[in-house]
Order: C-alpha cells, then structure tokens, then sequence
C-alpha cells in the first residue's frame, strides 16, 4: 500500500476556557476547592475563582471526578486501561490507580462511602438495546471484584445515579418506573417515568422514596442530613454491603 502524505506539520493550540457545559463537579469537604471535568481531563480550582489546575492530561478520557469524605483523595471515571472503570487518585493528582478491572460491563457515576474505604457506582448491562441497563456495585479503594449492592429491572429498563446517606445506612438510586418490561422513547413527561428508591443496606430491602407526576432523578442527600435520631457507626462491610449499627 501506498504512503500517504502528511496532513501537514503538527502545531499546538493554546485554549482559553472560560465556561463548559455538560461537566460533573464536586466540592471539597472543606468547602474550599471544586473539582470538575472537562473534555476529558480532570481539573481543580478555588471555589471562589482563579485559575484551573489539571490534575490528569492524556490520552484517556476522565470524568466524573469526586472528593474522598476526607478531601485527601479523588475517584474518577478513566478509560485508560482500555473501558470505563474506576480510579483514584490523591488530590493533588498523583499516585492515580485503577481499583476496578471491568472489561464489558462498565461502569459510571463513582461516589464514596462515607467511611472513605468503599466506592459504589453503576455497572452498565446491554442486551438488546444498546442503552441498558444498571445495577449499583461497591468496590474496595484498595481494588478486587466488587460486591453487588441491587439487581437490574431487567434488561432495558435503566436504574442508576447512586447516592449514599451520611450515615452509611442508605442507597439511594433513581429507576425507570414506566409500565412495561420494554423500553419506549416515547413517553409521558408529565407522568412518572423515573422514580427515587431507597435500600436499607443492613437487610438489602428497597422502597419507593421520591414518586409522583413528573417522576425523580439525581438523588442527593444533604452532607449534613440524619436519617435517623441516633448517629451510626459503620463497620467493615460483610455481605451485601458496610452494615451500620446504631448507637446513642
């Protein structure tokens, strides 16, 4: 086969952002820094303004950045290794790390146990139609296969957006509620079409939580919220997921 020429020389753009859209971001413990993607590099800035400092910048895509509970380290979406799987990294950037290995059923929305030892997020399913669905895994910072929290509907009706409460007691995640076991583009937006459920990770019962005309997505729990009148202690997870006791 023939060389083809050059497309011509290689030059190097200087950018200067200013906004973007479509971004994840998140705020430091302390209130003090965010943390946010951006074409695929992770960056970090004062939250009341200044300058952006990348924290990654390959040729992998970076997304979905967020601060430990102690603000010391950062998981990430990376594809890095060839598929989505989750990362960590200090801070500052350094010491980035893969902790999940998944090859075909990948994995988005990262978001930490407020122990700081654990990271769930959701793990993508395809069948017959390309979008799929999800179901919400826990994973060790230190790495290993992962423990499932929940089971997907089935396979075209999509359930994600993990959130855990303050406490460690709860799950929290959004879920197609239309009628059917088949997907439909076509839907009533005035109707409930997603719904907010919330798991008792102590016994892996789920219930309805946010419903109604409209429907519900994004659960976020206020960093400060008590889901209960007593404070809990959460131990090291068994089973399904980090069993809290609670205590006076």
């Amino acid at each position: 086969m023939e060389r083809q020429p050059a497309p011509g020389d290689r030059k190097i753009a200087n950018l200067d952002v200013r906004t973007g859209t479509w971004m994840s971001v998140d705020v430091s413990p302390d209130g003090k820094q965010i943390v946010f993607d951006l074409l695929g590099d992770l960056y970090v800035m004062p939250i009341a303004g200044g300058e952006a400092k990348a924290l990654t910048h390959s040729i992998a895509w970076e997304m979905q950045p967020r601060f430990s509970p102690d603000g010391k380290q950062i998981a990430f979406v990376s594809d890095a290794g060839g598929g989505d799987n989750l990362w960590v990294m200090n801070a500052d950037g350094s010491n980035a790390r893969a902790i999940s290995t998944e090859d075909f059923r990948l994995l988005n929305n990262p978001v930490w146990h407020p122990g700081g030892k654990y990271i769930a997020a959701r793990k993508h399913f395809t069948g017959t139609r390309s979008l799929g669905s999800g179901e919400i895994w826990l994973y060790h910072v230190d790495g290993g296969k992962g423990q499932q929290l929940n089971e997907k509907p089935n396979w075209q009706k999509d359930l994600g957006e993990p959130a855990l409460s303050p406490d460690g007691k709860f799950l929290y995640y959004s879920q197609d509620s239309t009628p059917g076991r088949q997907f439909e583009y076509n839907k009533d937006s005035t109707g409930e079409i997603f719904r907010i459920y919330r798991q008792d990770l102590t016994d892996g019962t789920s219930e309805p939580f946010v419903t109604g005309a409209g429907g519900a997505i994004r659960p976020t729990p206020s960093p400060t919220a008590s889901t209960s009148p007593s404070s809990a202690a959460c131990a090291t997870p068994l089973a399904a997921a980090p069993r809290c006791s609670s205590r006076t």
